[in-house]
């Protein structure tokens, strides 16, 4: 089916009319959109609703889903299937989560700047954040170019960090925060990762930052310099300049491509309004995570 990819800007977020994400994909279209993302990396798919199945059958035609869609996963009962993530303020019963709830306080860590999955050995390549139902303000996702931010580092700095290795945990991330509530099973699921703090992108060939919340170490520094260099490219990459605000309607996919961008949610009324969005991930198969995955470990 034809359909139409308008750019916000130059090179970084697009809007995609006229693409049904209920109907089967084509080949031509897929990588019609592979290559609108390669370009833009950032694309919102307007449309209606879809179920589940429909969701996850059209992100498996971008590549292999990500298998464990749970990082809390102790006394926990699924509300959506196991082949999406849930992210909502939404129990297992619909109901608005209560305010101590520990999957309300493990999902406030949403608000940080992250990539999705950086934290397992299967990084991810594209998150389709789908949405149902949306606050009446408030709860946009913001998302920032870590091409754009790499090409405006200076050289020295570009040399500087080039071939810095950093670890990356969910553990850490949600420390930041003062939550550290997770169960022995869910901290041994998850060890830490180590990945390259520069990457080069496969499908546009340009080099970016590859950063999140989940970093807190890098390799051979001290843990001080460690986190004020991870601070301070943080502090860069989020520059307004380099930031695409996406404000939400019902039926939206957003698609983005964790290999070149960080994102974050923004607050909402949490107790007084739903804001249910369930995301299928893809992961990654490429160079890049198998490199990963022969450095990771627990240090």
């Amino acid at each position: 089916m034809p359909f139409t990819v308008t750019p916000y800007t130059d090179n970084f977020a697009a809007e995609v009319t006229g693409l049904d994400i209920g109907q089967a994909l084509s080949d031509d279209d897929r990588d019609a959109l592979v290559r609108a993302l390669d370009r833009y990396a950032v694309a919102v798919v307007r449309g209606r609703p879809v179920s589940e199945d429909a969701q996850f059958r059209f992100a498996a035609r971008f590549g292999p889903m990500e298998p464990n869609n749970g990082i809390l996963t102790t006394d926990i009962e699924r509300r959506i299937t196991k082949h999406l993530v849930d992210i909502s303020n939404l129990d297992e019963s619909g109901d608005v989560l209560a305010l101590d709830d520990r999957r309300r306080l493990f999902n406030l860590g949403n608000r940080l700047w992250h990539t999705d999955s950086s934290f397992k050995r299967q990084a991810a390549t594209y998150s389709m954040l789908h949405a149902h139902v949306i606050p009446p303000e408030g709860g946009e996702t913001e998302i920032t170019d870590m091409r754009a931010a790499y090409d405006a580092l200076d050289q020295p700095m570009r040399e500087r960090i080039q071939d810095l290795v950093a670890v990356h945990s969910i553990h850490h991330s949600r420390a930041t925060l003062g939550f550290t509530e997770f169960t022995a099973e869910e901290r041994e699921t998850l060890p830490p990762i180590r990945r390259p703090l520069v990457r080069t992108h496969p499908g546009s060939g340009r080099q970016c930052l590859y950063l999140a919340s989940h970093a807190g170490h890098i390799l051979g520094r001290p843990t001080p310099e460690a986190r004020i260099l991870l601070a301070d490219l943080m502090e860069h990459a989020t520059q307004p300049a380099f930031v695409h605000t996406h404000h939400w309607q019902v039926g939206d996919l957003l698609i983005w491509d964790n290999r070149c961008t960080m994102h974050r949610a923004r607050p909402f009324d949490e107790l007084g309004f739903e804001r249910d969005m369930r995301r299928a991930t893809v992961v990654e198969t490429t160079k890049a995570d198998v490199q990963a995955d022969e450095l990771s470990g627990t240090g």
